[in-house]
């Protein structure tokens, strides 16, 4: 019987998959796969999954060829669908959905086979070598919060029975100070590759909520590969108008200024960031810029001198999304891709129109494996 369930759960899980994968498009397009998100699950709804099999009518209640009735008289029953005339119906409608909790690790694996990314190759010599405590041995001596009660436990019985004071009718162990055990550990060396992805977003007037929740949506999803291919990844925030700052993840969606744009702000505390916190030798830096395209125009030459000696030869991966707004200028992927081409393979560039273009830029942005 537990074989029988256990079978046909991975029979579900395979139907699961094979839903999300035929509908991957449209969840990547409208943000559905978001839904209510946990730690490690991200709740998606599915249209109700059914087990096919004959379903019996009313035997002998009427149809063709059946009972009385004269040329042209409705047949069935409910009552003359002419005039509206019958009972509302009381049974269940077909058409609910049901929502089924996917682990992150499994979403962004349907994702990279579907979009067909490459396994990310971390950069250089960026693997770290730090100590770690395992808890692998026991000892006579240690702190009480290490006390092995278990085997303390069972060291204190076998003392009483081998001296002949132990009741079975008055089991009472009382550990003396020899019987007490402590988990004990040794320094283990574990090699770690750090990596950090750093979000940029002009936050002006010109970005209006549609585009910010494109950018949202695309994040949600770079989020899920990356984390796959790296454990615990280390995620920042800036956003910037005329000014550049870090903020937390709900300040970097939710805020909108009215001033004007200087990308080359957003550079300088992208820079700053990476001096204190993410040095370069010892991690995988991933830069992900959102912008309508805007910029002062006296302020690209000091952006792209930011850029081009500060950012590109660090990076694994700078990616600039430039997302369609009615009131951007739409300009700065022209000068990104004029002024540095092919000239670094850590630049790339991608323009998203609306929600139809996510997929696509995903697969643009992820795509070289760095």
């Amino acid at each position: 019987m537990v074989m029988k369930i256990e079978r046909d759960q991975r029979r579900f899980r395979q139907i699961v998959r094979g839903r999300i994968r035929k509908h991957l498009r449209k969840y990547v397009t409208h943000g559905e796969m978001i839904g209510r998100k946990g730690k490690d699950l991200v709740s998606i709804p599915l249209p109700k999954l059914d087990v096919p099999r004959f379903r019996f009518g009313d035997n002998g209640a009427g149809g063709v060829g059946q009972g009385d009735g004269e040329e042209g008289q409705p047949v069935g029953k409910g009552g003359d669908p002419q005039n509206g005339a019958g009972q509302a119906g009381g049974d269940p409608g077909d058409g609910h959905l049901v929502e089924v909790d996917v682990s992150l690790d499994e979403l962004a694996e349907i994702m990279g086979e579907e979009l067909e990314l490459p396994r990310i190759e971390p950069k250089g010599q960026s693997t770290i070598v730090q100590e770690k405590a395992k808890y692998n041995s026991i000892r006579q001596t240690g702190p009480e919060s290490l006390r092995h009660f278990k085997r303390t436990y069972l060291k204190a019985l076998q003392r009483q029975i081998a001296t002949g004071v132990y009741r079975p009718e008055d089991p009472l162990i009382i550990p003396y100070k020899e019987d007490k055990q402590y988990r004990s550990w040794t320094a283990v060396q574990r090699p770690e590759v750090n990596a950090a992805v750093i979000y940029l977003m002009d936050v002006s007037g010109s970005m209006t909520d549609e585009q910010k929740e494109i950018v949202r949506t695309t994040a949600f999803w770079i989020d899920a590969w990356l984390g796959r291919q790296y454990d615990g990844i280390e995620k920042r925030y800036i956003i910037h108008d005329a000014v550049g700052k870090e903020v937390d993840e709900h300040t970097f969606y939710h805020t909108r200024e009215s001033g004007g744009t200087r990308i080359s702000s957003a550079y300088k505390a992208c820079q700053e960031l990476i001096r204190e916190q993410f040095p370069p030798t010892e991690w995988n830096l991933y830069c992900f810029q959102f912008s309508d395209g805007d910029n002062w125009g006296e302020d690209n030459e000091e952006a792209f001198g930011v850029l081009g000696e500060h950012l590109l030869p660090v990076v694994n991966l700078f990616c600039y999304g430039q997302v369609e707004s009615p009131y951007g200028s739409g300009e700065f992927l022209g000068y990104l891709n004029g002024r540095f081409g092919d000239k670094y393979e850590s630049l790339v560039l991608s323009e998203i129109e609306d929600r139809d273009a996510i997929y696509g830029s995903i697969k643009t942005f992820l795509g070289k494996g760095r």
